[in-house]
């Protein structure tokens, strides 16, 4: 039995059954229409060994709190000292620390997500802070121990998740996923799990120590030796198989821009041996070896079916005190305002004219660059494959109802909403599932206004169509997963 008392407000029950829903019509479309589709993430950092150990969650901090630098950023900027982030402090302690944050995050996406968090998982309705929060850390806590939904494959099976892209590294072995895989043969995990090909480490020429010691171990993977860019090449082609044996079906690439700086084999093979011998590379060199690997990558791409995915428009790790203190995606990466079109389009041109250009999203973080983008993107839409260039769902600062909304409106302006092929949690944490319900109920909103005022038809078998599509159905069509 579920014990959380609502606090006394002016709306206690704040999650309700219409969150978000400011109209009929989009009330209609959302539970008739987005609510009963399954989910299809494709794009995530979930932890395949979680999911394949499937183990019950220690407690709420773990579950929740845990390696969220959303949530680390708004502590900071609360005033919480780093030992309640990234540090040291016992878990109840930092769970307390971010409660107290919470009432302050009130206009920003968190305290949306926070509480759309706590009723779909615990049926909480009550408001968290420094109050609320012994009570809600005893009574989830309490869940966790006696539901056997709250595990990592539970809690998939609820929220309907017919298939999960995890993002790997080529070096690893997917030995969590061969697990995965067998327990769904078992019958024991009923969601398709598969690896998805992230080779960022692979273009880092610019730090010979680390890319020396990646080196090595993609030797190790691929049983090949590495000594110059052909073998490289090799190396991450025998890994590309290995994905797809494996039912890989989309790659991933983050980066401040996608480069075009176009040489010729013998220039890209001397900064990769530079690299290994320790010379690193001059930002120059980087730009031109990342769009020769960049190139080779989406031609293995293309050759197989596969999707390829960018995310671009970010500034990485800038507060160098705190990357030396506690490494990388903690919370110190902004949006970046580096020119992104012209190279973008140089990139794209390159693989279209060989014929070699793969399926692709694009995921923008810099709002200002969403119509470049988005018409960019339009250039290579090919007749053959139906929504082939993706521009990507708002992602990172850019996936909050403003966000989102500019997102629909940009793609729908300048392409084809209804091809559109949907919403991705991109996260680290399993209690992001409701992200997926968080964009549906932004989505058939807006649509909704929009039939109210006359703008669209009033006529729910053409729109409720196009939200379900873009829900469930584009994705599947779309990605072509090996699902049943």
């Amino acid at each position: 039995m579920v014990v959380f008392p609502p606090k006394q407000s002016d709306n206690p029950m704040f999650i309700h059954e219409n969150f978000l829903l400011s109209n009929k019509a989009a009330e209609r479309l959302y539970h008739d229409y987005a609510a009963v589709q399954p989910i299809i993430d494709y794009h995530n950092h979930l932890s395949p060994q979680a999911m394949a150990e499937n183990s019950s969650f220690q407690n709420l901090y773990h579950m929740w709190v845990d390696g969220d630098h959303y949530k680390w950023r708004a502590m900071r900027a609360n005033g919480v000292d780093e030992r309640y982030c990234t540090g040291d402090a016992p878990p109840h302690e930092k769970f307390s620390a971010f409660a107290a944050t919470v009432p302050r995050t009130l206009r920003n996406p968190i305290y949306h997500w926070t509480h759309l968090e706590l009723k779909r998982f615990f049926n909480c309705d009550t408001l968290l802070d420094s109050d609320s929060a012994e009570t809600i850390w005893n009574e989830a806590n309490r869940q966790l121990v006696e539901r056997r939904e709250l595990t990592p494959l539970g809690i998939l099976q609820q929220f309907q998740v017919k298939a999960l892209c995890t993002t790997d590294d080529p070096v690893d072995d997917l030995g969590y996923h061969r697990q995965l895989q067998h327990a769904a043969r078992m019958g024991d995990c009923q969601t398709l799990v598969l690896p998805a090909f992230r080779p960022d480490q692979a273009l880092r020429v610019n730090d010979p120590v680390e890319y020396l010691s990646w080196i090595k171990r993609l030797e190790q993977a691929s049983d090949t030796s590495i000594g110059g860019l052909d073998d490289l090449k090799s190396a991450l082609k025998k890994r590309h198989d290995f994905f797809h044996e494996m039912g890989g079906r989309l790659s991933d690439h983050g980066c401040e821009y996608v480069p075009a700086n176009f040489c010729d084999d013998q220039t890209a093979d001397r900064i990769f041996r530079q690299a290994l011998s320790g010379q690193a590379a001059s930002p120059i060199e980087l730009e031109q070896f990342s769009t020769e690997l960049l190139l080779f990558l989406a031609r293995l791409d293309a050759e197989k079916g596969w999707t390829n995915q960018f995310h671009t428009g970010v500034w990485r790790n800038n507060n160098r005190r705190l990357f030396s203190a506690a490494g990388r995606d903690i919370g110190c990466d902004s949006i970046a305002d580096t020119p992104q079109g012209f190279s973008l389009g140089r990139f794209l041109d390159r693989l279209d004219q060989e014929g070699n250009l793969p399926k692709t999203i694009v995921y923008n973080l810099n709002p200002s660059d969403n119509y470049l983008v988005a018409t960019m993107l339009g250039n290579f839409q090919d007749g053959r494959i139906a929504g082939k260039m993706q521009f990507g769902s708002g992602w990172w600062f850019l996936d909050q109802k403003e966000g989102m909304q500019w997102q629909l409106n940009t793609l729908s302006n300048t392409g084809l909403l209804s091809r559109f092929i949907g919403m991705l949690t991109d996260s680290r944490s399993f209690m992001s599932m409701p992200r997926h319900e968080y964009f549906r109920r932004i989505l058939c909103d807006m649509l909704g206004r929009e039939l109210e005022a006359g703008e669209i038809p009033n006529d729910f078998g053409l729109v409720g169509k196009m939200v379900a599509d873009i829900c469930y159905q584009n994705a599947k069509d779309f990605l072509g997963l090996p699902m049943a």
